[in-house]
C-alpha cells in the first residue's frame, strides 16, 4: 500500500467557474468552493509516478472519477494498491475519488484527423451553454497557447514541473480539457466528474500547445446534465495526450 498526504489547495477561487467560489458553492449545497477535479487528479498521480516512474508520462493511462468534494486546506490521503495485470488502484480516503492507472506497452496515439478543428470565439462572443451549443458532434473551438510553467498553479501545492526534463505536471495537461470547454461556451457553475487519460509524450515549458475537442455523449442523471468530450492535446504538432472528459455542465439547483 502506497500512501501520500497532501494539503489541498483550491487552485481556482477566482475562476470563471463559480463552483470554486465559497458563496456560490454553498447555494448548491457544498460547504465551500470545490478544489478543481484536475487538481485532485494531480494529487492522485503521486503514487502513480512513484509506482511506474516518469515513463508513465509518455505511455501511461488512467481513468479517474470524482465522487465527493475536496475543500481548501483539507489534508487528504491518497492511497494506492496494485491490481492484477500491472494496474494500480488509486483512491482518496473514504472513496471521494477513485482511479486506476496502468502502462500501455505499445499504444498508438489517435490520428489528428479524427479531431476536427474549429475557431475559438472571442471571449465576449461565446454562446451560452445550452443543449444546442453543446449538441452531439459539436466541435469546440481549438485552443492554442504557449505552455508557461512559471505561471501554472493548477497542481499546487505540487510543483508544476516533473523530473530533470521539467515535464508539465499531469494536472496542468488535464486542465486543458477544461480550458477548451470554457473557451468555447459561457457556463454557469459546473463540475468536472470524470476523465479517461492516455499519455503519449510530455510537454515542456515554452512549447506551443493546440487542443481540439468535440462532443461525443450527453445524458441526464439525478437532475444534472452531463457532457462527454473527446479531447486531443498536441505540443509542437505531436500528440501529448487524449482524454475522454466528463462534466456536469448544468447543475441541479
Amino acid at each position: 500500500m502506497r500512501v501520500h498526504h497532501v494539503r489541498a489547495v483550491n487552485t481556482a477561487p477566482d475562476s470563471e467557474n463559480k463552483i470554486h467560489d465559497d458563496r456560490v458553492a454553498a447555494v448548491y449545497g457544498f460547504r465551500g468552493g470545490l478544489v478543481p477535479g484536475v487538481t485532485v487528479y494531480g494529487y492522485m498521480t503521486l503514487p502513480v509516478l512513484e509506482h511506474f516512474g516518469e515513463q508513465w508520462l509518455e505511455r501511461g493511462a488512467m481513468s479517474v472519477r470524482f465522487k465527493s468534494p475536496v475543500y481548501e486546506g483539507e489534508e487528504i490521503t491518497v492511497e494506492a494498491q496494485p491490481l492484477d495485470h500491472g494496474r494500480l488502484e488509486v483512491f482518496l480516503e473514504g472513496g471521494r475519488a477513485t482511479g486506476v492507472a496502468w502502462l500501455e506497452p505499445a499504444a498508438l496515439p489517435p490520428a489528428v484527423s479524427e479531431f476536427p478543428a474549429g475557431p475559438m470565439p472571442p471571449v465576449d462572443d461565446r454562446p451560452a451553454a445550452s443543449h444546442e451549443a453543446l449538441a452531439l458532434g459539436v466541435v469546440l473551438g481549438t485552443l492554442a497557447k504557449t505552455l508557461n510553467l512559471e505561471e501554472a498553479r493548477i497542481s499546487a501545492p505540487l510543483p508544476a514541473a516533473i523530473g530533470e526534463s521539467r515535464a508539465a505536471h499531469p494536472a496542468i495537461l488535464l486542465a486543458l480539457a477544461n480550458e477548451v470547454l470554457i473557451g468555447s461556451v459561457v457556463l454557469g457553475p459546473w463540475i468536472h466528474a470524470a476523465s479517461e487519460i492516455a499519455n503519449f509524450s510530455t510537454a515542456h515549458d515554452g512549447e506551443e500547445l493546440t487542443v481540439h475537442a468535440h462532443v461525443v455523449e450527453k445524458y441526464a442523471r439525478k437532475g444534472h446534465e452531463f457532457i462527454v468530450l473527446d479531447v486531443l492535446v498536441l505540443a509542437g504538432g505531436r500528440v501529448v495526450q487524449s482524454v475522454r472528459h466528463t462534466a456536469i455542465w448544468d447543475l441541479r439547483p
